[in-house]
């Protein structure tokens, strides 16, 4: 049989990854940087199982709609580099004056997920930190036209459709 990782699943059970088919999380975890000040952020135990489960150490982690900081925080606590997207810049300065200066790649850039120049920033900013990929990309889009997040026009939560929103993604 093929090989598809190197996640050590021999003592799955003893290990922080939840194996139940449905998580429920009773209270949202506030600890450390999870300050809960923006009103569309990720619950942080979701994006700790999906970093848990599908990555390891030193494993470079995506998020192309960063908000609040969510996945950098959890990625920062389990030893993942991380890079990140989020198109308003005073998000990004909160975020990025938040992680902490380790060896790891923790790096948020102020830009539109759908640009292909966005994209091509991230690239040369991995190329010259000699990382050619990502192993895992979390992706929590805006709630389309259900929460307004910024008056941004490129603002997703601001788009009239999917299809007018995705460029680049799709």
């Amino acid at each position: 049989m093929p090989k598809f990782n190197d996640i050590d699943l021999e003592n799955w059970k003893e290990s922080d990854v939840w194996t139940d088919s449905l998580w429920i999380i009773h209270e949202r975890d506030k600890s450390g940087k999870h300050s809960n000040f923006y009103h569309g952020n990720f619950v942080p135990q979701i994006p700790r199982q999906f970093i848990l489960r599908y990555s390891k150490e030193n494993d470079l982690v995506f998020d192309p709609f960063l908000g609040s900081g969510t996945t950098a925080y959890e990625c920062e606590t389990l030893k993942r580099n991380f890079v990140g997207v989020e198109l308003q810049s005073k998000l990004v300065e909160k975020v990025q004056s938040n992680l902490d200066k380790t060896d790891k790649i923790a790096k948020v850039f102020c830009g539109d997920s759908t640009n292909r120049e966005t994209f091509e920033e991230i690239h040369q900013f991995l190329k010259a930190n000699k990382s050619s990929r990502v192993q895992l990309a979390i992706l929590h889009p805006p709630y389309a036209d259900i929460v307004k997040f910024s008056d941004l026009e490129e603002d997703l939560s601001n788009r009239k459709s999917l299809k007018s929103s995705w460029g680049v993604l799709l």
